[in-house]
Order: structure tokens, then sequence, then C-alpha cells
């Protein structure tokens, strides 16, 4: 808890653009204790971590780095057309769905037809390789039925998308190289706190997806950590 909550709290505080001292008279602590809690030298008590929600407008679970949405944990599961509570399989398509969705609009927003197309491709080539896992799974199906073998599509996905990672990273920020010519690209905003307002209705599937990313690989960081 205590890396989250500090980074968090710091983060905050940044974003509030207030220096230290005003938080933390504020917040109805010392500067000096304020500056261990953001460093993460010192755990606060739940009334701390109660104030500085309410003073920064977020929820304790986003304080203490258990949800990325700032309102708190993921959204409740919605009501269906016919009025029955969404079912838990329908909830991993609605989250995989919308948060799809997002990042298509936005690349779409940004005025760039070359970051769409790099987007779009990224997207494709994981959906192919998917595919292609759960169509080897029956042995019944033939492997003829696809132009590139089995035993090298996956690594071919990898290296399309390695590039085509690349090609994002340069078409949104204008282009000029990797074969992308220049072009404006100007992304909706997109910070954490804007995407309930720019994605009302969808950002929430966007950041229960990012959180759960975010804790399968600091989990998998702690484990090839310990085995050093």
């Amino acid at each position: 808890m205590a890396s989250d909550f500090s980074r968090t709290l710091a983060l905050l505080r940044r974003e509030k653009r207030i220096s230290q001292r005003t938080a933390a008279g504020d917040l109805q602590v010392s500067q000096a204790l304020l500056s261990h809690y953001e460093n993460g030298l010192r755990e606060p008590g739940l009334g701390f971590v109660v104030r500085a929600a309410d003073y920064y407008g977020v929820s304790c679970d986003y304080l203490l780095g258990r949800s990325m949405s700032r309102e708190g944990s993921a959204a409740a599961p919605v009501s269906a057309e016919d009025g029955e509570t969404e079912n838990a399989a329908a909830i991993p398509r609605r989250l995989i769905a919308d948060s799809a969705d997002i990042l298509l609009d936005a690349a779409a927003k940004s005025g760039s037809a070359q970051l769409l197309e790099e987007v779009t491709a990224y997207l494709s080539v994981a959906e192919y390789k998917l595919f292609r896992y759960l169509y080897a799974a029956d042995s019944t199906n033939p492997p003829e039925a696809f132009r590139t073998g089995e035993e090298r599509f996956d690594a071919l996905c990898d290296a399309r998308m390695k590039l085509t990672e690349l090609r994002i990273r340069c078409a949104a920020a204008g282009g000029g190289a990797l074969g992308l010519q220049e072009e404006a690209a100007e992304l909706p905003e997109l910070s954490l706190a804007s995407l309930p307002n720019t994605y009302p209705g969808k950002a929430e599937s966007l950041l229960q997806v990012l959180q759960n990313v975010s804790d399968s690989i600091e989990e998998f960081d702690k484990t090839t950590k310990s085995r050093k």
C-alpha cells in the first residue's frame, strides 16, 4: 500500500498545483510528516487517508491504489435491456469492448489518419493471434486454413506488433519516421481524472482494465525480482 499511496498522494498535490506546505496545513499535519507520507517513509492512519481523499476529491480506493477510477472501485454491473443484472460472462466483454472503443475514438479524434490506422492494425493483430490459439486448440481444425504456419505465426505476430507499437508512438507525436509522414496529431484529454467526463459510461471499463493489468504486471515484477 505504501508505494501506491505515496505516489498517488504526491501526484494529486502536483495536479492541484499547491505547495507541500499548503497541503500540509489544509490536511492538518506538519510539512515534515506530509513529506514522509509522499516519499513512502511512513504510513498514514485511517483518519488522514479519509481527509486526504476528501481534500483531493477522490475515493479512498483510488488513494490507496486499489482502483484507477477516482470514484472508487469498478462500476457495478450495468442492467441489461431486459432489466436483469449483467451476468459475469458479459462483464469482461464490456470491459474490453468499451476500452477498445475509447482507444479507437481517441485515435480518430487526433486528426491523424496514420494513428488510427496503426491502432486498428495493432488491435487486429492481437485478435488474429488470439483466434489462432483458440482455433488450434481443436485438433480437427485444419491448420492449412491459414497461409502462415502454426509453428511461426505467433512470433511473426509479435514482431508485427512491436513494429506497430513504435509506429503508434511515432504517429501520436506527429510522424516523420518509421515510414510515416509528418501529420498533425492532437489527442483528446486522456488524463485519468478527465476520462469519466470525456467518455461517460465507458471510462470505468478502461480504468478497470488498466487496474487489472497494473496489478498483474506488478505481481509478475515482484515474482521476477524475488528470483534474483
